[in-house]
């Protein structure tokens, strides 16, 4: 839900929701865990491929969580995948 005032249209916090696509809460949540993942892998200073060893995927998968592209995934797996690198 947007609300417009004089300045412009001020968003809700959700951009998903203000897109009006399925399952808003579920796509931010998972945006803000494919970031932290990406920070956390940024932060130790690991490759993907080495990232990719200590979360038990590959390369490309990480890579697809880091860019955002999370579809594949659910909430829950990417909490686990986020656990394993702060573990």
């Amino acid at each position: 839900m947007t609300t417009k005032t004089s300045l412009g249209t001020l968003g809700s916090g959700n951009v998903f929701a203000d897109l009006g696509l399925p399952n808003p809460e579920e796509l931010l949540a998972k945006s803000k865990i494919a970031s932290a993942i990406a920070e956390a892998i940024e932060q130790q200073r690991k490759t993907h491929d080495q990232a990719g060893a200590t979360l038990g995927i590959s390369e490309a998968e990480v890579s697809d969580i880091c860019n955002g592209r999370t579809k594949h995934y659910d909430v829950d797996r990417l909490n686990e995948l986020l656990r394993r690198l702060s573990a």
